[in-house]
């Protein structure tokens, strides 16, 4: 399904009842909070209906058969510098970009997208996420001084929603293949032993091989797959696990203050993904169904059917630093507080460990030498 633009957005806004300020939730009290004169209240939609764990059809959606409820408006801007499909709420129409740190601003354009079904609120304040970063920060070797301080100063992180597709699938797989199994033989060999030629014997390892074939029958429940482009899946792979028992019903009281990514990877593209890391597990199923010490799989017919998706989002704390030109993101999961990211390197730090080396080798051999 590509995004197609439309005329009109959807727009929430949450002011506070006693100073007129954006409201925010706030992770802790998991109620919306005035940063301003903390005035705090509770919002509707913190039950379950049970939207957050509804399976939409996959099929319907690439056909653009949804219904027009199961669809959003949302008014978008490309980030210049990173490509990121930034979301604005309410009256905004400037900002840092969550992603990269540059500023943004918004062209008149709203996009017409999947609806989120669920989403998994901040669990982790700024602060904590600021802490948890601080620490993974603090076990950088060779990292600039200046990092360190960074982190020091508190900089504001963006509490960003990520979006991400799940899928389930039923899958029906036949196989053919061969079971190896181990045996050994004794062989006799000739070596030579204190210049004279002597005969010896030892076990020899042999694979004896036989043909099978089978049926393996798996459900495969919220394979999720990354719907951004913009941050690097190398981090956000790493942010695993999610419990996604905790997701909730969509509800925009959750994004108040905060940003969220409209999705650059379509359901077919995701799909695409899914697929992957189903075969890889069907394999692995596979090889343990055929047994033996050693398994080859010669032929694999993979059948999925009642093929499902949902929308999520998921919290992610984002910290972008700029060091000698080039912009380094850190990402913090926004659940479990696991940090990942990029990190610059000092080359004055590395030259003074380098130096620092020769030294103590170079010590160490004149100690040596004035010992004999």
């Amino acid at each position: 399904m590509s995004v197609n633009e439309v005329e009109t957005s959807e727009e929430f806004r949450f002011p506070c009842p006693e100073c007129g300020s954006e409201m925010r939730f706030d992770p802790e009290s998991n109620k919306l909070k005035c940063p301003y004169c903390g005035h705090e209240q509770d919002f509707d939609g913190e039950g379950q209906s049970g939207l957050a764990n509804t399976e939409q059809d996959f099929k319907a959606a690439l056909n653009n058969d949804l219904p027009e409820k199961d669809m959003e408006e949302t008014r978008i801007t490309d980030c210049s510098n990173c490509g990121a499909q930034v979301e604005f709420e309410g009256d905004t129409y400037s900002k840092e970009c969550p992603f990269c740190a540059s500023p943004i601003v918004l062209e008149p354009r709203t996009a017409k997208q999947i609806k989120p079904k669920g989403v998994m609120p901040f669990m982790l304040s700024e602060d904590k996420a600021r802490d948890e970063m601080t620490k993974w920060l603090g076990k950088l070797w060779f990292a600039p001084s200046n990092l360190q301080e960074y982190a020091r100063k508190g900089r504001k992180m963006q509490g960003v929603y990520v979006p991400y597709w799940t899928y389930d699938a039923q899958s029906e797989s036949d196989y053919a293949g061969q079971r190896g199994t181990y045996y050994y033989v004794t062989e006799r060999y000739t070596t030579t032993e204190n210049g004279k030629s002597v005969t010896k014997t030892r076990q020899v390892r042999k694979t004896r091989w036989r043909r099978v074939s089978g049926h393996i029958s798996k459900f495969f429940d919220d394979i999720l797959v990354l719907a951004s482009k913009t941050l690097p899946k190398r981090f956000t792979d790493k942010l695993t696990p999610w419990d996604l028992s905790a997701l909730v019903d969509y509800n925009p009281n959750y994004i108040a203050g905060y940003s969220a990514e409209a999705y650059s990877v379509e359901l077919s593209e995701g799909f695409a993904e899914a697929e992957a890391i189903m075969e890889r597990e069907i394999r692995a199923l596979v090889r343990r169904d055929i047994g033996g010490d050693e398994q080859r799989v010669n032929a694999l017919n993979i059948t999925l059917s009642a093929l499902t998706f949902k929308h999520v989002l998921l919290p992610v704390w984002l910290a972008a630093y700029k060091y000698q030109g080039k912009t380094y993101r850190f990402v913090v999961n926004g659940q479990t507080g696991k940090v990942k990211g990029e990190r610059p390197w000092s080359k004055l730090k590395i030259a003074l460990a380098v130096i620092a080396g020769v030294v103590v080798v170079i010590g160490g051999v004149l100690i040596a030498q004035a010992m004999k």
